[in-house]
């Protein structure tokens, strides 16, 4: 397809957006929703050799991280002092689940009161995505158990099944939702700066709970890879439904775990 027909497409597209009730916008983007909900929870179905070697890496990387977690929880705790307070609220607030919540409803009814449909579409990738990575925080924290840095201080205290907020800490809940919302709309610019602007203001929610002596390291890479793939899969469904029509810019930066001897993080290449 010519530029010239992509350019009529998308113009027909935002034509066909306007003329449609705020009603039918409602119904159409709770459809897709629901939809990218589905999809997420039952790709596990799907998955094939590679998906399984990928989980297992990502496993494997999380335990092999958590040699680091001591070393790194008496780094912040060290440097919490001088860590600005605005920056820790500001962390603690943005990854809150009622704050988040409202963050999106907002951006959702600017969308339909504009009717954008690149909004509308932004804001449906993140709800979708913030209730599967929500759902899966929530299994586990309640499941695995793991004691938090400033209840116990030991990264290998586990308490199964255990309903004390104290032993909550793996994963991490602010992470899941502040990486969830920070990918869904760094995806949505082509420019490499502006990514790197939202992804900084994405990882505040992140550093802000390790200074705060509420989770470990190994807590935080695990949430936000799981946030990252969540939201990597819903986008890559709702492209391909032709749910919403709006240019896609190229793939400017790609995320892996990396291994080596010396070296264990979540990579991304722009």
């Amino acid at each position: 397809m010519n530029v010239n027909a992509q350019s009529i497409k998308l113009k027909d597209s935002l034509n066909t957006s306007k003329d449609l009730s705020t009603l039918s916008l409602l119904k159409h983007d709770t459809k897709q929703t629901l939809k990218g909900i589905g999809h997420s929870f039952t790709r596990p179905l799907h998955w094939k050799g590679k998906d399984f070697k990928k989980l297992g890496g990502l496993l494997i990387g999380t335990m092999a991280l958590s040699t680091l977690d001591n070393e790194t929880n008496r780094f912040f705790e060290r440097n919490s002092e001088d860590f600005p307070k605005g920056i820790r609220d500001f962390g603690w607030y943005f990854g809150s689940p009622q704050n988040y919540f409202i963050a999106n409803a907002g951006l959702y009814g600017f969308g339909v009161i504009t009717k954008n449909e690149k909004i509308r579409k932004t804001s449906v990738l993140i709800i979708s995505s913030s209730v599967t990575s929500g759902v899966i925080s929530s299994l586990l924290k309640g499941s695995v158990g793991r004691s938090r840095p400033n209840h116990t201080g030991d990264p290998y205290d586990f308490k199964l099944f255990s309903s004390e907020a104290g032993y909550h800490s793996f994963p991490s809940g602010h992470t899941t939702l502040s990486i969830t919302m920070s990918h869904a709309i760094a995806k949505q610019f082509d420019n490499t700066w502006v990514k790197v602007g939202i992804y900084s203001v994405g990882a505040i929610a992140p550093i802000s709970r390790l200074v705060d002596g509420a989770h470990w390291l190994t807590d935080i890479a695990f949430s936000a890879a799981v946030s990252i793939i969540v939201v990597d899969s819903i986008d890559k469904f709702l492209f391909k439904s032709n749910a919403y029509e709006y240019t896609r810019a190229p793939k400017k930066i790609s995320w892996n775990l990396n291994f080596s001897a010396n070296q264990i993080g979540l990579i991304g290449s722009f």
